[in-house]
C-alpha cells in the first residue's frame, strides 16, 4: 500500500503542481498589485474586528479556526523535513511561498464569502459553493465536496494523530492506544457540539498555543543570538546555491520549500475556504484580507520560529536527493518533531520532549476539530436542497472521523504523511481550476472594496452593481439593508416649517 500511495503522490505532487502553486500566487499578486503589502494595515485591523451573530462567526473566530487547521504538524515536523531534504535554503522558499500564497488565499476565501449561503439558520460557504454557484458546475462541486469529506475524515487526519501518538509515547511513555482513546473522547465533545462550539474552542486554544510556542522559540533564539547572522546568511546562500555545501540543492530547496510551505498555510488547497464562508462581514473582501493575514501568521511567524530554533542550535541533518549525507549534526535521526525536541533540549534540558509533545497535541487537535467542520460543510452542500432534513449522514461522517483518529494512532508515520499529501494534492488541483475560472469576480470584489475605502465608506457588498451573478445571499442582504435604511429614515424624518405649511 505504501508503494501505491508514494506512486500516486509522485504524480499528484509532481514539479507541475509545485510550479503551478508558485505561478498562481505570482499571478494573483501582480493582478491585485500586491495587495498583501499595500493593505497590510487593513489585514491586521480586520483580523481583530467584527462580531459573531446567531448565523455566523466573527472574523477572529473564523481566522482562529483557519489557523487552527493550518497550524499543525506541518509547522514543526514539516519544517524540519524541508530543511533535511532541501537544505536551509528551503526556509527562504517557504517565505516566498507565504508572500505569494497570501494572494491565492485572498482569492479563494473571498469567493467563499461571495457565494456563501444561509442554511438551517447558519452561514455555509466554501469551495463546493463557489464551484456550484459561481461556475454553475454542479457535478464538479459535488465531486469536490465528496473528495473533501474523504480527505478530512480518512486521508489527512492521520498525519496529526500519528504524530501526537508518537510524541506522547516518546515524552511520557503513554501507549498510542490510550492516546487514541483520549483524542476520540475530547474530539467527540467538540465536534458533536456544532460549529459554534468548534469556533469557540479554536478561539480559545489557538492564541494560547501559538503564543506559548513562540515564547519558547524566542527564548532559544535569544540564548543563541550570536548565531542568528550566520544562520540568516546560511538560509540565503543555500536558497540560491552559492553555499559550498548546498550548491546542488536549489531544486530540492524550491520543491521542499514550496511543498512544505504550501502544506503549512494550505493556501490554494481549497480546505481553508469553509471557515471563511461562515464569517459575519459586510463585504467579502474583508474576510479575504483576514485570511491572507493568517498565511503570514502561520508561515512567516510560526514556521520561521521552528526553522530558526532548529538552525541556530544546529539540530538538523541535510541529505542530497540521492541520499548522501551532506550535514550530519545529530546522527541517524528521522527528520520531524525530534529536531524541534533536540533544539529545545539543547537550551532547556529535560523540557524538549514534553514541551514539543504538548505543543504538537494542541496544534494537531485544533486541526482535527476544523477538519470535522470542513467535512460537515461539504455534506451540507450536497444535502442543501433536501426538503426533509436527514441527520444520520452527518453522524456517520463524525463517527468515521473518530474511528480514523483511533486507527491512525497506531499507523506508520510514512503512511500517514503519504495519505495526507495525497488528500491535499488532489484538492489543490481541483481548486486551482475553479479559482482561476473565477478570477474576474474576485478581482472585482477587491476593486470595489478599495473604491469604497477610498471615499471613506465602510465597505458593503452589492453583487448586482458589480455584475456578479449567483451571489443570492448578498443580493437579499443588500435589499434588506436598503429597506431598513429607508424605514429608519422615515421614522426619524422631521419635516421643515416650509414642508408643514405646504402640507396644510
Amino acid at each position: 500500500m505504501n508503494e501505491i500511495i508514494n506512486w500516486l503522490n509522485s504524480v499528484v505532487w509532481s514539479s507541475a503542481l509545485v510550479y503551478l502553486i508558485i505561478g498562481v500566487g505570482l499571478f494573483y499578486s501582480i493582478a491585485t498589485r500586491f495587495f498583501q503589502i499595500r493593505l497590510l494595515k487593513d489585514m491586521i485591523k480586520l483580523t481583530f474586528s467584527g462580531n459573531s451573530s446567531a448565523e455566523g462567526v466573527s472574523s477572529f473566530q473564523a481566522i482562529s479556526m483557519s489557523i487552527g487547521s493550518r497550524v499543525g504538524i506541518g509547522n514543526i515536523a514539516g519544517v524540519a523535513t524541508a530543511i533535511t531534504l532541501g537544505g536551509p535554503g528551503a526556509v527562504f522558499w517557504m517565505w516566498v511561498m507565504a508572500l505569494f500564497s497570501a494572494s491565492t488565499s485572498f482569492v479563494e476565501t473571498t469567493l467563499a464569502q461571495v457565494y456563501k449561503s444561509k442554511q438551517d439558520g447558519q452561514y455555509r460557504g466554501g469551495t463546493p459553493y463557489y464551484i456550484g454557484k459561481g461556475l454553475k458546475l454542479e457535478w464538479y462541486a459535488v465531486l469536490f465536496a465528496i473528495i473533501t469529506m474523504i480527505s478530512m475524515t480518512i486521508l489527512v487526519p492521520g498525519i496529526q494523530v500519528n504524530t501526537i501518538a508518537i510524541s506522547m509515547k516518546s515524552a511520557f511513555g503513554i501507549s498510542p492506544v490510550i492516546t487514541g482513546g483520549i483524542l476520540v473522547l475530547l474530539l467527540s465533545v467538540v465536534i458533536f457540539g456544532g460549529i459554534r462550539r468548534i469556533a469557540k474552542a479554536a478561539e480559545i486554544i489557538v492564541p494560547f498555543m501559538a503564543i506559548g510556542y513562540i515564547l519558547v522559540c524566542l527564548y532559544i533564539l535569544l540564548t543563541n543570538f550570536s548565531q542568528l547572522p550566520s544562520v540568516i546568511s546560511l538560509i540565503f546562500s543555500s536558497a540560491f546555491s552559492t553555499h559550498a555545501t548546498f550548491g546542488g540543492l536549489i531544486g530540492s530547496a524550491i520543491a521542499w520549500g514550496v511543498q512544505r510551505g504550501a502544506f503549512s498555510n494550505a493556501a490554494g488547497f481549497g480546505s481553508e475556504t469553509f471557515e471563511s464562508g461562515a464569517a459575519e462581514v459586510s463585504h467579502p473582501a474583508k474576510q479575504g484580507l483576514v485570511q491572507a493575514f493568517s498565511v503570514y501568521i502561520v508561515t512567516l511567524i510560526l514556521c520561521s520560529a521552528t526553522a530558526f530554533m532548529i538552525l541556530v542550535t544546529g539540530m538538523y541533518n541535510v541529505e542530497s536527493p540521492s541520499g548522501e549525507s551532506l550535514v550530519n549534526n545529530i546522527g541517524k535521526v528521522e527528520a520531524g518533531a525530534v529536531n524541534a525536541q533536540l533544539a529545545v533540549e539543547s537550551v532547556l534540558p529535560g523540557l524538549g520532549a514534553p514541551f514539543v509533545a504538548i505543543s504538537i497535541f494542541f496544534f494537531a487537535f485544533t486541526s482535527l476539530i476544523t477538519y470535522s467542520y470542513k467535512a460537515e460543510t461539504s455534506l451540507a452542500y450536497i444535502n442543501r436542497n433536501r426538503k426533509v432534513k436527514v441527520t444520520w449522514p452527518l453522524t456517520v461522517l463524525k463517527v468515521a472521523l473518530l474511528v480514523g483518529v483511533f486507527y491512525n494512532c497506531t499507523n506508520s508515520a510514512e503512511f500517514a504523511w503519504g495519505l495526507g499529501d495525497l488528500g491535499f494534492g488532489v484538492m489543490t488541483w481541483l481548486n486551482f481550476a475553479a479559482i482561476l475560472l473565477l478570477t474576474k469576480p474576485a478581482l472585482k470584489v477587491l476593486k470595489d472594496y478599495e473604491r469604497q475605502k477610498k471615499v471613506g465608506i465602510d465597505p458593503v457588498f452589492n453583487p448586482t452593481k458589480l455584475g456578479i451573478k449567483g451571489a443570492d445571499f448578498w443580493e437579499e442582504e443588500y435589499q434588506q439593508r436598503e429597506t431598513k435604511e429607508k424605514e429608519y429614515a422615515q421614522i426619524n424624518y422631521y419635516p421643515s416649517k416650509e414642508e408643514k405649511t405646504q402640507s396644510l
